[in-house]
């Protein structure tokens, strides 16, 4: 019977040894192990995008090898948020109650990121102002991120066009205000 869950890929390992011992103190051992990841967006607060793969995705049974999660990082306090299609759409949801026509400014920022331009270049254009909320650029760096995924995932484009539908009913929303 051939093996089932193989896969081909390149990793970057880092050696460790642990020794086994009891189930509590192994456990713990264990929990002290970093994350890994890659740190592909630097955001002008000192937070970071960062991006861990594989990220966990199964397809029919299988693990999908090229899946990566992305996550923001805060280097202060060590933390990383899992941020989310349902994070941003809220935070946008939010911007638009406070300031309709900036919150427009940053969906239509986020439609040139969604057609393939670099955020630096989208925020570079011109001052992009935040009424409330999450920063605009953790927004465009991490879509960036969230809808490769979501082409790797999804490859015909439903992934990355659900969101960006869900943000173009908001602008049409906010137009109509």
């Amino acid at each position: 019977m051939p093996k089932k869950n193989i896969y081909t890929h390149e990793i970057e390992l880092r050696k460790i040894k642990i020794i086994n011992s009891s189930k509590e103190s192994f456990v713990a051992k264990l929990e002290e192990l970093s994350y890994r990841g890659y740190e592909v967006e630097q955001i002008s607060d000192g937070r970071k995008i960062v991006i861990t793969k594989p990220g966990g995705k199964f397809v029919f049974g299988k693990i999908k090898r090229e899946d990566f999660m992305v996550f923001v990082f805060n280097p202060i306090d060590n933390t990383l948020w899992l941020i989310s299609h349902k994070d941003i759409l809220n935070d946008l949801i939010t911007k638009g109650n406070i300031n309709p026509n900036e919150t427009i400014k940053i969906i239509n920022a986020l439609e040139e990121v969604f057609n393939g331009a670099e955020p630096d270049n989208v925020t570079s254009k011109g001052e992009i102002i935040n009424p409330i909320g999450e920063n605009p650029e953790i927004l465009l760096k991490a879509y960036k991120w969230i809808w490769g995924q979501e082409d790797i995932n999804y490859p015909t484009g439903k992934g990355r066009q659900m969101s960006m539908d869900g943000i173009l009913e908001l602008k049409t929303r906010l137009m109509n205000m």
